[in-house]
């Protein structure tokens, strides 16, 4: 009787993985755009990331000591990785308490009112872009020129991007190396491609994401743009231009892979990220706005629980998926 059989609740091992060292893997990821930013936008961009930065976490902190009344958990980088990721959805020149109001909404609304990390349906940061966007139209349609960073914070040089430029005129872009290295002018999230490809090699290094989502997204938006631009090349880009120009890179790469709005089985990321990739084309061709992928994301959150319920792995023992 002494060879008693203990069985505890999973998971018996912990593979050393925390909250927090994923979301500090995520912010490492970013650095490199970081820097490309801040040598494209200067101050602006640092302005913008820092008030982002700091009003989402005090923002979670005050919620979760004073409002909710619960352990605060602003050390998981949760909070932080949320503006930053805001920021890379914002102008370099927006004023300070319009970023303010973003990052009240991003977290107290878009995250904290569902219950906090984990529970909110959809991605915090996207939501507060979207509210920006429809509070406030006209400044978020503002974006500096690149090298404009010698002006001050709120005086930048501004001008059209380059897919609100071919959403009005249908017209090619003369440079796309300027859309991968970043030289652009645009919103601080949709320049440099090159950079944003370096931070998703190191996700895939470091397994902190899989390859499902964003590949299926920048595939399907490469062939569903290429078949519109082979039946209609007058009224449509071709597919390279909206792969190197807008916020596709940073939302299938930093946004899109969000763990709490994605699907967690392979084949539903992959149906998740072909969803996003044909909603951004067809809101970037048909819509009104030039830009479709925050829409898109979002639209994709709220399938996610439907695509969880029926793409489920095979139970272990089990012949068949139910």
């Amino acid at each position: 009787m002494e060879n008693k059989l203990i069985i505890s609740a999973s998971p018996h091992i912990h593979c050393g993985d925390t909250i927090r060292k994923k979301m500090a893997g995520v912010l490492i990821a970013l650095i490199p755009y970081f820097l490309v930013i801040l040598y494209f936008f200067g101050l602006g961009a640092f302005m913008v990331t820092l008030i982002a930065s700091t009003s989402c976490i005090l923002t979670e902190y005050i919620t979760q000591k004073y409002i909710l009344k619960k352990e605060v958990t602003i050390s998981d980088c949760s909070a932080l990785l949320t503006g930053v990721l805001l920021a890379f959805n914002l102008p370099s020149n927006l004023p300070v308490w319009i970023i303010v109001l973003g990052s009240l909404f991003a977290i107290g609304v878009g995250k904290m009112s569902f219950g906090g990390l984990g529970n909110n349906p959809f991605n915090p940061a996207l939501a507060g872009r979207v509210f920006l966007m429809f509070s406030f139209p006209a400044q978020m349609s503002s974006w500096p020129r690149p090298m404009a960073w010698n002006t001050s914070y709120l005086d930048a040089e501004t001008g059209a991007t380059p897919l609100a430029v071919i959403k009005e005129y249908f017209g090619e872009l003369s440079h796309l190396t300027e859309s991968f290295w970043g030289n652009i002018g645009s919103l601080v999230g949709e320049i440099s491609a090159i950079a944003l490809l370096i931070g998703f090699a190191y996700l895939l290094i470091n397994k902190i994401i899989t390859w499902h989502i964003p590949v299926s997204i920048l595939a399907t938006v490469f062939i569903f743009a290429g078949f519109l631009y082979w039946i209609y090349p007058e009224g449509c880009v071709s597919p390279v231009i909206h792969l190197l120009t807008g916020g596709i890179m940073l939302g299938a790469i930093f946004m899109a892979t969000d763990y709490a709005t994605s699907p967690m089985t392979p084949p539903g990321m992959i149906i998740y990220g072909i969803g996003i990739g044909i909603l951004t084309i067809v809101i970037r061709v048909f819509g009104a706005y030039p830009e479709g992928v925050a829409f898109a994301i979002l639209i994709m959150n709220a399938f996610t629980p439907l695509i969880n319920t029926y793409i489920k792995p095979k139970r272990f023992g089990g012949t068949k998926r139910k």
